[in-house]
């Protein structure tokens, strides 16, 4: 993903979000743009340059053997949950790309999920730079199942 992608996104959000069906539309739009972050169907609930909020119901196709949502479709919530938060955030003469990703799993993970990532990007001037994200993925008795650390470099587009 590059920055000029966030301005449209938000833009888009702003149009769309308060519609009866606006979010949903939203989510599978975002989807479509970006296929394999589609392919879990996580819902955006809240996007606020900087920071998101996103949900991913417990069904068969994100579900492992052991009758949890499988590991990867976590780490695929909070990668696409800090990248929105970390592109929206940042200026549009700013781009990002993901260089790690750290995710520690607490609890298996059902039900409804709730991932949540505030990005606070540093100053980037002439050299790329790097930043953590967290995004932080908790059931629906709000324990928390996941943190994930998405380090991305950010540079002059």
């Amino acid at each position: 993903m590059s920055t000029p992608f966030a301005p449209r996104l938000l833009a888009l959000w702003h149009r769309l979000h308060r519609l009866p069906g606006g979010r949903w539309l939203f989510s599978r739009l975002l989807g479509r743009a970006v296929p394999y972050t589609g392919s879990i169907g996580a819902r955006v609930e809240v996007l606020e340059p900087g920071h998101v909020i996103m949900s991913l119901r417990d069904r068969r196709a994100v579900r492992n053997h052991l009758r949890s949502v499988h590991a990867i479709a976590l780490v695929n919530l909070a990668e696409v949950t800090s990248g929105i938060a970390m592109l929206t955030a940042v200026p549009a003469t700013i781009r990002g790309i993901v260089t790690g990703l750290q995710i520690t799993y607490l609890k298996k993970a059902r039900g409804r999920l709730v991932a949540e990532s505030t990005a606070h990007p540093p100053e980037v001037e002439l050299e790329p730079v790097d930043a953590d994200v967290t995004a932080t993925i908790t059931d629906a008795d709000g324990d928390v199942v996941a943190i994930a650390t998405v380090t991305w470099r950010l540079g002059p587009a």
